[in-house]
């Protein structure tokens, strides 16, 4: 069979031979017969500047547009083909040489005037990783960070880059794999598509993930696939690793080229793309055990399909990987106590009811309850309408499916300490993630000029369901499930603590980008585009704590809002309600993702639509001060975005409870704790510049030093709406505490919140020694955050969640990558990344009256001392460990025929803080500003490999270390997020090609 298909290929290549030969005719003979004369009678002039590495079809532009010749070739043979770089002063022949090595091609000249590019020989399968390299060169990386293709090393801004290659030598597939071998970028988070991202430490922690849609500001760091971003605040999109051709992490601010929503850098997922003239099948098969869990299994196929040869082209690849689950839930018992945060204050005895439910989640325990599937596939099309056009349509769906959770309980609700890896659940949780994105690129010249246009339109839908049962010890525990706790301790009951949550989001994006560039050889070249983007954030969070149902009527959205004269503010900025005095309802529509009364239990709910729409216009003109040594860039981008919310916030506290109010409506609608946000005008427009500015100098061929000053920007936002503080020492009352906030009219938060800015200077350099064997890059920056946007919350003093802008914040920061071919097949690659960083500048609160207030000088009901929400003087972010770092060794040799290597790493990084939040405090009085320790942990792999076949042993966490990535208080207990246990897994490799 393998000798039949040689034959048919080979007589394949001598029919597009003969044709092309054919071609030819229509030269004159002589000239045809004698290509070396032809040479020797035109001697065109040499190269004017250097051609550098790039897209080949670009190249051979500019060797044309430099010579004069006129080149013939069919467009599919330099398809996805990339030249090498030619200096100024070389002739014609060494030129095209050097632009055509290592590509298969080769070219002979069918006038004086005229060569023809074609394919020497018909190029063998690509080889797979294992293969011993042929010199000993580093590999030339080509990104996209600055809308064009260029050599990473010519690039004057921080990347890291995982190419294909890497991700599989690594054996990642997905964000918790990869992000540790990143220095400088750290993620918090509760489990896979449930993180948030920083760079260079640019975090001030979450408070949870429920309605993290509504109460969460849009993040500071992009998330790309292709060109289309799709950020969504404490959700990052968890592309699964499968077919991509690299990805991308732009650091610092790349406000410039990708708007808004890149205040601290970009993660960019690149697929790759059909071939024209490939005929392409890549298989990955893999099955892994993990300690103290169950078995993982995985399998994915692309494949790569010419349907009109050098004119159309698919792709498309499937994936599927379940991996075991490894915390186990344990059994156990919940019963109230004395301390509980609502028993303590409601029931005068200071004792739990005698007639207290107490329930046991015997029926849902079980070992390695975290499994987690991945299921996708993504399918490409590639049209090419003539040699400077062609069209690119994707479409690409994936499926995450997780049971349990991913953080253990290292302590419960009680503060007493839990064994590793388990949890107490007494409800299933599980959290559902699906997203499609279909894309259209249409790019291709117009003269010298590129256009690219990019459209995409993006909908994610996210499910999630957790155990919240002790939220029945938080301060309003007893309200919703107890009955006369405090003025009747005897007739006094609680019913059951059991509780829940159920989030569902819905996101939906769209994009429209136009671009166009000159071409990159150029002494002034720019780039520009009009971008637009529509964003929208649909979500509903049904809180089920409510189990005193017999005292309580059903909630729903409001039909209206109520007003005291014309005004649904009081004056000291507190919202007008049912119980005001004077108050008038105004009946007015709201909007709902789910219009109906919710079901009996359901004590409060967000349904809530939010959105950002943005309209921007940008440029970026590079000019070589002096050609090919000095390059000054300068580039800004003007950005309109128009945020908006609508929706509603209801809860049963206040008026709903029968006992207090027999008179309450049934349903309970307008009448307890309810906000209309249609009604409060929840929409800004926040416009301005932001901009770059670039000085390059390209030192010697190898090493390139540069400056940038950047600026980044993130969009404003809205709280729930106007809410009081209760008995905090922010609100207006009779308590001792508060007489401070009486005299001067007291705080309430903010109905929105302001933009923060980021301005970054960064000092860099890119180096290759030793004919490219050794590579050396880094950074020095400082970063200056102001305004900054921080989720509080803290029921004794701000209230409910609550979105302000803090102080302003410094990061100085060193980075340094270092990858070297020791020996022929060793390659030791390194990467670290120092952070320190502090608030400089504490945010200033005014009291009504317009008084500073001085925390300092306030306390809690319980004597807790206070400090500034946004932070105190010196105190650092979240997410930012001072110093992280990693080490890989690669050694790749021949074995009785075969391609073999064995491989080592290790990571490690510094101690952290979870948040920056130093007010909210768990149930025994402890901050939840948790401290995470530092961690180091190692990774080995050995394989052998054989034309198209490869296979590997792989091991994870060797030393099983239980690493914590994060730990937060959310669910009412220290929930702490490690990572994955010691993992030992096999993988087998195939990949056939045909030209």
């Amino acid at each position: 069979m393998g000798g039949q298909s040689r034959r048919r290929s080979g007589d394949i290549a001598t029919v597009v031979s003969g044709v092309l030969r054919a071609l030819a005719i229509c030269a004159p003979v002589s000239l045809v017969d004698a290509p070396a004369a032809l040479a020797q009678a035109f001697e065109p002039r040499a190269l004017a500047a250097d051609i550098p590495a790039q897209p080949i079809a670009q190249a051979l532009a500019a060797f044309a547009r430099q010579t004069g010749l006129q080149l013939v070739y069919v467009s599919g043979v330099v398809r996805n083909q990339r030249s090498r770089a030619v200096s100024a002063g070389m002739s014609v022949n060494e030129a095209l040489s050097g632009v055509l090595e290592g590509t298969g091609l080769k070219f002979e000249y069918l006038t004086p005037r005229s060569i023809r590019i074609l394919a020497a020989v018909v190029v063998p399968p690509r080889e797979t990783t294992t293969k011993t390299p042929a010199g000993d060169q580093l590999q030339e990386v080509i990104v996209t960070a600055d809308r064009r293709e260029e050599n990473l090393q010519d690039v004057p801004i921080t990347i890291q880059v995982l190419t294909g290659d890497t991700l599989a030598k690594l054996n990642v597939t997905t964000f918790d794999d990869f992000v540790s071998y990143v220095p400088g970028v750290t993620a918090h988070g509760v489990g896979p598509g449930q993180n948030s991202i920083y760079v260079r430490g640019l975090a001030t922690g979450e408070r949870g993930i429920q309605a993290s849609g509504i109460n969460g500001s849009f993040p500071n760091v992009a998330v790309y696939l292709d060109e289309q971003s799709a950020q969504l605040p404490s959700r990052n999109l968890d592309i699964y690793a499968a077919d991509l051709e690299r990805i991308e992490i732009l650091e610092g601010p790349q406000g410039t080229l990708f708007g808004a929503g890149a205040q601290g850098g970009v993660v960019r997922y690149i697929t790759n793309k059909p071939k024209l003239n490939v005929t392409e099948a890549i298989m990955n098969a893999g099955y892994a055990t993990t300690a103290h869990g169950d078995p993982s299994g995985a399998l994915d196929v692309a494949i790569n399909i010419p349907i009109i040869t050098g004119r159309l082209a698919m792709r498309g690849v499937i994936y599927n990987e379940k991996r075991g689950g490894y915390i186990d839930n344990v059994p156990a018992t919940f019963a109230r106590a004395a301390t509980d945060l609502g028993i303590d204050y409601a029931n005068a005895a200071g004792q739990v009811p005698a007639n207290s439910v107490v329930i046991n989640n015997f029926n849902i325990t079980g070992n390695h309850i975290n499994p987690v599937t991945y299921t996708g596939m993504r399918v490409e099309a590639l049209y090419q309408f003539n040699e400077d056009w062609h069209a690119l349509l994707s479409q690409s769906y994936q499926n995450i499916e997780a049971d349990g959770v991913f953080a253990e309980m290292a302590a419960n609700s009680l503060g007493e300490p839990q064994p590793d890896l388990s949890v107490q659940l007494y409800n299933p949780s599980y959290n559902k993630d699906r997203f499609k994105n279909t894309a259209l690129t249409i790019d291709g010249r117009a003269g010298a000029l590129k256009l690219v246009y990019a459209g995409a339109y993006l909908v994610r839908n996210v499910e999630q369901v957790q155990d919240y049962t002790n939220y029945a010890r938080a301060a309003s525990g007893d309200y919703y499930q107890c009955a006369n706790p405090g003025p009747s301790p005897a007739t006094a009951q609680c019913f059951s603590p059991n509780s829940t949550w159920h989030d569902q989001e819905r996101n939906t994006h769209q994009s429209h980008e136009l671009r166009v560039s000159t071409p990159s050889d150029w002494r002034i070249r720019g780039i520009g585009g009009l971008f637009y983007e529509n964003y929208q954030i649909h979500e509903q969070v049904d809180f089920f704590y409510l189990t005193a149902l017999p005292y309580f009527n059903p909630i729903g959205p409001p039909t209206g809002y109520y007003t005291q004269n014309g005004s649904s503010v009081l004056p000291n900025g507190a919202p007008v309600g049912w119980a005001t005095p004077g108050a008038v309802f105004v009946s007015a529509p709201v909007t709902s993702n789910n219009p109906n009364v919710r079901p009996m239990g359901d004590g409060f709910f967000d349904d809530i639509t939010r959105g950002y729409k943005q309209k921007a216009a940008y440029t970026s003109v590079d000019f070589d001060l002096i050609p090919k040594k000095l390059t000054l860039t300068a580039g800004t981008r003007y950005s309109s975005t128009d945020t908006w919310q609508v929706g509603s916030d209801v809860g049963s506290f206040g008026g709903c409870q029968l006992i207090n109010h027999p008179m309450a409506p049934n349903p309970c609608l307008n009448h307890s704790y309810f906000r209309n946000l249609d009604a409060q005008g929840f929409d800004r427009t926040f416009s301005r510049f932001t901009s770059r500015a670039n000085l390059s100098w390209k030192i010697t061929e190898d090493a390139l030093l540069y400056y940038t000053w950047s600026q980044g920007f993130r969009a404003g936002g809205f709280n729930r709406g106007p809410a009081g503080v209760g008995i905090s020492p922010l609100g207006v009352g009779p308590k001792p505490w508060q007489a401070q906030a009486s005299t001067h009219g007291g705080w309430l938060p903010p109905l929105d919140f302001a933009p923060d800015n980021l301005t970054n200077n960064e000092v860099g350099w890119k180096t290759t020694w030793m004919g490219h064997r050794i590579q050396w890059n880094g950074a020095i920056y400082q970063e200056d955050w102001d305004h900054v946007q921080i989720g509080a919350f803290d029921p004794s003093v701000i209230g409910n969640v609550t979105t302000i802008n803090g102080g302003n914040y410094q990061v100085r920061g060193v980075e340094t990558s270092v990858a070297a071919r020791v020996t022929t097949g060793l390659t030791i690659e390194a990467g670290a990344a120092w952070n320190h960083n502090e608030l400089v500048k504490e945010a200033t609160f005014l009291w009504a009256d317009g008084t500073s207030i001085d925390f300092s000088a306030l306390q809690t009901s319980t004597g807790q001392k206070l400090s500034n929400p946004g932070g105190s003087l010196g105190s650092p972010l979240a997410g930012a460990p001072p110093f992280q770092g990693n080490i890989r060794a690669r050694y790749e040799f021949a074995f009785n025929g075969y391609d073999a290597f064995a491989q080592i790493g290790a990571v490690h990084q510094s101690h952290s803080l979870a948040s920056t939040d130093r007010l909210s405090l768990d149930l025994q009085g402890n901050s939840v500003a948790y401290d995470l320790p530092p961690f180091t942990t190692y990774d080995g792999a050995l394989g052998v490999g054989k034309d198209a076949w490869h296979v590997q042993v792989y091991g994870e966490n060797l030393t099983d270390t239980r690493a914590e990535l994060y730990t937060n208080y959310a669910q009412w207990y220290k929930a702490t997020t490690v990572i994955r246990p010691r993992t030992i897994g096999l993988r087998l490799s195939y990949k056939f090609a045909v030209l």
